[in-house]
């Protein structure tokens, strides 16, 4: 009797101590500080009902059902508008929690579902005053992208002024969002922020530069705020530096990705994609989706300009995969491409660059030392000015530097300029031509006489449908090199006009060895490849797949 008696009382203590925990709907608190506006986020074990009240130096929290056992005395509050959060349970049950300010803010709320980071969240994000009275008193400039983005494209075209490029750089996650976790726990937005803050001031120690952080600090800044941002700036690109993960430990080196308007490029462009577009779940952007509409119309309308944009892109994307190699490994040696929310701006070009795989310890290191930091931001300094410095906007002090009294432009060739005309076209030369779906290529390997330099060369039949950009972008050129290496004075093509493209680099490969259970489609994903690469690697016509046989795993 005792001993049943005894289990009746520790049940009854069990579920007490039970109730309580399922009575503290708020399991923590964080705040983050950002330019304009300072964070709190509320973590809830399950979603709940709550108002926000708005008085003249209070703001009155009330949760409804809910109780908090911890306290806010943890939360950095020197440098907000809140100068003190206290608590208290009403009568009726409820969380009542007051934040006493020093100054007035524009309070907005909104509730986050869980996901796989993070649970149940309650965000409040408080407006500084200053910011309020600037975005209802400042009329916008009709040249701004949100007013008339008609009107940026047409300023774009003005050839006068000694203006600076601007180049808007964005560091990945922050705040609620630490994006990757790699090696050693190491976050990706601390990674992030280190080279980001490393390339713009690079960027600005270069005469006629202007780049400008988009994140300076441990908040979370939307992804299409980022692009807004920008456009703020009249930015002249938009990059996006960012870390890469994989389950796959040995999956190391950089990438850069341009949009595609169409489909990614490989497997592994569009998985990344899919997650980068998901960030503002995890850090926190509210129900902003109509927010842009005019900019999402704008960018229907300026169809064309983004086919432009996107062709600059890859021409600046191929200058920086040529420059990081210098510096680093690269995972990808052209430029891949998806439907990243972040990259879709019609009147700017946009990249992300993947700076490493933040889960190889190799890399991890890399991209924790300050030293190689500071070598991977100096290639992107150096990738972006010598892009630049041969095709300035017009308007820019390098376009009139480069504009001669008689009104020429003297810009510096490029390098197939240069080489195409060092000297005359005497080379030895051994030639195999294959047929492929979209052409024919003949390859050939010469020597320049006059470099004594080995080059591997093409020449590509011009199909229906081609364009120079298509062409650019497919063999790993640009358009201005692909028009120095063959004379052309226009970006347009004939059907059956034969060009000199650069041929096509032998893949390099590993051995796979199947083990039993796995899936053809498994191993794409683990190794970041597509499925038609392993096809067409190992001249699969299907994806069965045995234990014990050995794959091709392409790995440039």
């Amino acid at each position: 009797m005792r001993l049943l008696l005894a289990l009746m009382l520790t049940f009854t203590a069990l579920l007490g101590g039970m109730s309580a925990v399922w009575a503290a709907d708020v399991v923590g608190v964080r705040s983050y500080r950002a330019p304009d506006y300072t964070r709190l986020v509320f973590d809830l074990a399950a979603p709940l009902q709550f108002e926000l009240q708005q008085e003249a130096q209070q703001i009155v929290l009330l949760l409804k059902g809910a109780s908090y056992d911890g306290n806010f005395s943890s939360l950095e509050l020197a440098k907000t508008p809140i100068m003190a959060i206290t608590s208290t349970v009403t009568a009726a049950g409820d969380l009542q929690v007051t934040l006493t300010l020093r100054q007035q803010v524009d309070p907005k709320s909104f509730a986050l579902s869980k996901n796989a980071q993070y649970g149940d969240r309650l965000v409040i994000d408080l407006y500084d005053e200053a910011q309020v009275a600037k975005k209802t008193t400042t009329k916008p400039k009709a040249t701004t992208a949100d007013s008339d983005p008609i009107g940026v494209l047409a300023a774009s075209l003005d050839d006068s002024g000694e203006r600076d490029i601007v180049v808007a750089v964005s560091a990945g996650h922050g705040g609620d969002d630490p994006g990757a976790i790699g090696h050693k726990r190491l976050q990706e937005k601390n990674v992030t922020l280190a080279l980001a803050r490393a390339t713009v001031k690079l960027l600005n120690a270069k005469p006629g530069f202007k780049a400008v952080l988009l994140r300076d600090g441990d908040y979370y800044v939307g992804l299409r705020e980022q692009v807004a941002l920008a456009r703020k700036h009249n930015a002249d690109l938009f990059i996006a530096i960012h870390a890469d993960a994989a389950e796959n430990k040995d999956a190391s080196g950089a990438t850069v990705y341009a949009l595609s308007q169409s489909g990614a490029t490989s497997e592994q462009a569009r998985m990344l994609a899919d997650k980068e577009n998901k960030a503002d779940l995890i850090g926190g952007v509210g129900n902003v989706s109509l927010d842009d509409k005019d900019e999402v119309l704008a960018s229907v309308l300026l169809d064309l300009s983004m086919t432009g944009s996107v062709a600059t892109s890859l021409e600046i994307g191929n200058q920086l995969v040529g420059s990081l190699a210098q510096v680093t490994k690269l995972h990808r040696r052209n430029v891949e491409q998806a439907a990243f929310v972040v990259l879709k701006s019609a009147d700017m070009p946009s990249l992300l660059i993947e700076s490493g795989y933040i889960t190889n310890p190799k890399d991890a290191d890399n991209l924790n030392s300050p030293k190689w930091q500071q070598q991977f931001a100096g290639a992107m300094a150096e990738g972006i000015t010598e892009w630049f410095s041969r095709r300035p906007p017009r308007g820019t002090l390098l376009a009139a530097q480069q504009k001669g009294s008689d009104g020429s432009n003297k810009a510096a060739p490029t390098a197939a300029a240069a080489a195409s005309t060092a000297a005359p076209d005497n080379t030895e030369s051994k030639a195999a031509t294959r047929t492929s779906t979209t052409g024919t290529i003949t390859s050939s390997t010469s020597k320049n006489v006059a470099t004594s330099r080995q080059q591997k060369t093409a020449r590509y039949t011009v199909q229906r449908g081609d364009s120079l950009s298509e062409l650019a972008v497919r063999f790993n050129s640009s358009m201005a090199d692909l028009k120095a290496i063959n004379k052309l004075k226009k970006d347009s093509v004939q059907v059956g006009q034969v060009l000199k493209v650069p041929a096509p680099a032998e893949p390099d490969f590993k051995e796979h060895k199947i083990k039993e259970g796995e899936t053809l489609s498994e191993i794409a994903s683990s190794y970041e490849v597509s499925l038609a690469e392993l096809r067409e690697s190992n001249q699969l016509k299907g994806d069965n797949i045995r234990p014990g046989q050995i794959l091709k795993i392409p790995t440039s």
